[in-house]
């Protein structure tokens, strides 16, 4: 099983400022804790070892946090810090060269998704993947693109963000061969998703597990205001 895994946590917020003015999207206080204890907490459980925290900005409100959270944890934890915006597949790349293992699990900073790391990281190695996508079934939903798998679970395509009754939407949760996205000889500055997943998925090994956990990303608003009612009732559950 994978045991390291990659958190971006370096965003801006932008759509979550009218919420939370000051802080980094990971460290918005949920039901009364910043959001990215749960995630820690959550992925402790799922027997995640060591973790290497992608920050950008205000990371020294991440790293004093950090510090204190993961001080008397068996955890081992690295941080890597972009000195400017380096995309979500430039912000991986700076984190990777932190990595003790080949294979890694990626996960956005500002999302909780109930995922199984044992089935992701068995599909992983079953298919020997270059990436596999943790993919969430989601039904009327115009926020998210849709993601398409056939019968061997092999990504046949990405639809383009618009109203869906149903289909199955990137959960933003990856198992990563390292090796294999260095060798695409990619820029410093580029989009995992659009310059790497959508680009190279006809030509490369990248897989979808299905998975139907509790998800939430927290980007805008509406959706913390729903967290902070969430987590309040049923984080135990998780955590």
């Amino acid at each position: 099983m994978i045991t390291e895994a990659i958190i971006l946590a370096g965003g801006l917020g932008t759509r979550l400022r009218t919420a939370v003015p000051d802080l980094p999207k990971c460290m918005a206080p949920v039901a009364g804790k910043p959001f990215l204890h749960y995630l820690i907490k959550y992925l402790e459980k799922q027997g995640i070892s060591r973790f290497i925290f992608s920050l950008g900005y205000k990371h020294e409100v991440i790293e004093s946090f950090l510090n204190k959270e993961l001080e008397n944890s068996s955890v081992d934890f690295a941080v890597s810090v972009e000195d400017e915006p380096l995309g979500t597949g430039g912000a991986i790349l700076k984190a990777a060269a932190l990595a003790h293992s080949d294979s890694t699990i990626v996960l956005n900073g500002d999302t909780f998704f109930a995922i199984s790391i044992t089935q992701l990281s068995r599909l992983y190695k079953e298919k020997n993947a270059d990436c596999v996508l943790t993919l969430k079934p989601m039904k009327n939903s115009e926020r998210y693109g849709v993601v398409d798998i056939d019968l061997h679970q092999k990504i046949t395509s990405f639809r383009e963000k618009q109203f869906y009754a149903e289909g199955l939407i990137n959960g933003g949760a990856y198992a990563l061969n390292i090796p294999s996205l260095l060798k695409e000889s990619l820029p410093e500055k580029f989009s995992f998703e659009k310059d790497y997943l959508e680009a190279f998925y006809g030509i490369r090994k990248f897989y979808g597990s299905e998975q139907d956990g509790y998800f939430i990303d927290i980007g805008i608003p509406e959706d913390f205001n729903r967290a902070n009612i969430d987590f309040k009732n049923f984080s135990i559950k998780y955590l």
